[in-house]
């Protein structure tokens, strides 16, 4: 796990990368991934169990 030290050199880096302006932008872009991705997972997850409680019901009638 990365001490203070170094989370803050990284954020340093990144400042001079991108510029203070960009970095609102990169946030916003990085949390909607993030949430699309969460979105994805759990739209996975729900259809998945649709199909097992599906293929679990044809099982019992046969």
């Amino acid at each position: 796990m990365p001490g203070f030290q170094e989370l803050l050199i990284i954020l340093l880096i990144v400042i001079i990368i991108f510029g203070a302006s960009k970095l609102p932008q990169l946030g916003k872009g990085l949390g909607e991934g993030i949430r699309n991705f969460k979105k994805g997972l759990k739209s996975s997850n729900d259809s998945n169990d649709q199909e097992d409680a599906t293929n679990s019901s044809d099982t019992t009638n046969q």
